[in-house]
């Protein structure tokens, strides 16, 4: 599910909530209960991880294979496509 931002035009408050796609949006701020909170445009952050495309077409020099190296961070062992949960 992705995470929304929202911001508060009354009181500027930001949240982040984690809403199903098929959720309305948020109105009220949980901060001065206004109905007036609005979504805000943001990227999504990712990390590619593994071996693939990104890893042997696109890196150069010493960046090339960071994950045979054992690079920080978590790895993904292995999907299948099976469709998104509802």
């Amino acid at each position: 599910m992705p995470i929304y931002e929202y911001r508060c035009g009354s009181c500027g408050h930001d949240i982040e909530v984690i809403q199903k796609l098929s959720d309305d949006p948020l109105k009220d701020c949980p901060a001065c209960k206004a109905p007036t909170l609005s979504k805000q445009i943001s990227a999504p952050g990712f990390r590619l991880a593994g071996g693939g495309w990104y890893e042997t077409d696109f890196k150069t020099g010493q960046k090339k294979n960071l994950a045979e190296k054992g690079g920080s961070g978590s790895t993904v062992t292995g999907t299948t496509g099976g469709g998104a949960d509802t």
